[in-house]
């Protein structure tokens, strides 16, 4: 017996393809109208420290996904909703660590407990405008 017959292999094509055209952003464009600004699909983990009266709150920082960036903003894949209004992302950058502080605008359910939550960026933090920010890295 062979272990990939072709009607199996047929099958799983035609499944990963039904599945990519129905999640493909390009193609929902197509139904839903063209967004304002082009979004670019790119996975990176981030560090999402949570910003209470304008302090970063360190214990309560988490890790993410990036799921895909627009010139203003990112939207994050979380394993739990997390409300949060301000936080600071923070990027393995060029042997170093960047920092943005970045405007929460929206949480979504994904499906199975995941979450996309859509963050503005606003502008660049440095280190020195927090000192804490420079004990962070991954």
């Amino acid at each position: 017996m062979l272990l990939f017959s072709p009607r199996k292999e047929h099958e799983v094509q035609s499944f990963l393809l039904k599945l990519v055209n129905n999640n493909c952003p390009e193609l929902r464009a197509l139904a839903e109208g063209p967004r304002l600004e082009t979004r670019v699909n790119l996975t990176l983990v981030v560090l999402v420290i949570p910003l209470k009266k304008q302090r970063p709150v360190i214990e309560e920082m988490f890790a993410a996904i990036t799921k895909e960036f627009s010139t203003t903003g990112v939207a994050l894949v979380l394993s739990e909703p997390r409300g949060l209004d301000e936080a600071i992302l923070a990027f393995r950058f060029e042997g170093g660590m960047k920092f943005v502080r970045a405007e929460a605008k929206h949480l979504n359910p994904m499906g199975a407990g995941f979450y996309q939550l859509g963050l503005k960026l606003v502008e660049m933090v440095h280190s020195a405008d927090y000192p804490v920010l420079a004990t962070v890295s991954y």
